[in-house]
């Protein structure tokens, strides 16, 4: 097991890093992180590089096994953050484990693809074993993934491949799909050899899954977030998907067991994506028909606002694009809380 501790601070910009000086006021060093997860106020879109900008300047402070996940996009009431996972003081037991990892670099061809699948699944799977839990365990598996930009296309065809889409915004959604069918894979939520039929499909979704997609990275960087009950655990993961943008009941479920817990939320993890089918409980939505903003910002802002007023907190974590992250129109959703000890 690997016990984690998990504090947030917020940013003024993405390349803020005044939340290291509050770690360390809070008895912590930077050679704990092991992850740094936040969302930063770009876009969200192929050119948000307020992603790029967080990368950059966080990479070279953490140590070099740790990954960085940047979302992008803090519309509504969304306010930017960061979120560190820490090893927790002498490796003491805390009620969470979670690991981290990267797979290889992906050729732009291969982004989108089984092969991207099957290689956030193999990792994933690694992560797994490297925590001795079990995917039932599991509550939450984040992933930062490639995307393709313009060049990124010139070169597929100047090897006379041919690209799985010619669209670079599309290019994050297949991305995204693409990883969260790996991640289904190594949760058993799918079979490993139905892969290349559940990208095909289009309609496989993991209830664990948590990605994003950026320009700012070649592989993909993989959190798995474990619950490991311990006598007198202070930290624990509760995770139910959401039906849909609208979906309150599943958020208050959450809320109401750590309440019944006596606990404190930390943290929430959520996906957000317009109904492709253009309603939400019968009645017709434009999300996807503006032409002026795209439907992930209007899903972070819908979906955002409706979490931060229910736990009363705006530094929660939104993400846009939920494509196979649980229920068409609806989304993954991760809750963490803290208990006395």
């Amino acid at each position: 097991m690997a016990p984690i501790e998990i504090l947030k601070f917020p940013t003024s910009s993405p390349a803020d890093l005044s939340p290291l000086k509050r770690l360390r006021e809070a008895g912590y060093d930077p050679s704990q992180i092991i992850a740094v997860v936040g969302k930063t106020e770009g876009n969200g879109c192929v050119n948000d590089f307020s992603r790029t900008l967080a990368s950059a300047v966080w990479e070279p402070q953490i140590p070099s096994e740790a990954v960085t996940i940047f979302s992008g996009g803090t519309e509504g009431v969304l306010s930017p953050h960061v979120t560190f996972f820490l090893r927790a003081q002498g490796d003491k037991a805390t009620g969470l484990s979670a690991a981290v990892g990267h797979t290889r670099d992906f050729a732009p061809h291969e982004v989108g693809t089984p092969t991207q699948a099957e290689q956030v699944a193999a990792t994933t799977s690694e992560l797994i074993d490297q925590l001795k839990t079990t995917p039932d365990q599991v509550h939450l598996v984040l992933v930062k993934c490639p995307l393709l930009t313009s060049e990124k296309l010139q070169e597929i065809r100047a090897q006379g491949k041919v690209p799985l889409t010619t669209d670079t915004y599309e290019s994050m959604a297949r991305s995204r799909y693409a990883s969260a069918v790996g991640i289904g894979a190594a949760l058993g939520e799918i079979q490993d050899a139905d892969i290349p039929g559940s990208l095909a499909s289009g309609l496989t979704w993991s209830a664990k899954a948590s990605c994003s997609s950026g320009a700012e990275l070649e592989n993909c960087h993989i959190l798995v977030l474990a619950a490991t009950p311990v006598q007198g655990a202070r930290l624990h993961a509760v995770s139910r998907p959401m039906q849909d943008a609208m979906d309150a009941e599943s958020i208050l479920s959450l809320i109401d067991v750590a309440k019944k817990d006596g606990g404190e939320v930390v943290q929430v993890f959520a996906k957000a994506e317009a109904d492709p089918s253009g309603h939400v409980r019968g009645s017709r939505h434009t999300m996807n028909t503006d032409s002026d903003i795209h439907s992930t910002r209007h899903a972070r802002a819908a979906v955002g606002g409706l979490i931060a007023g229910l736990v009363s907190d705006a530094q929660i974590y939104v993400s846009g694009g939920a494509e196979g992250q649980g229920p068409s129109g609806g989304g993954s959703l991760c809750l963490v809380y803290r208990t006395k000890a």
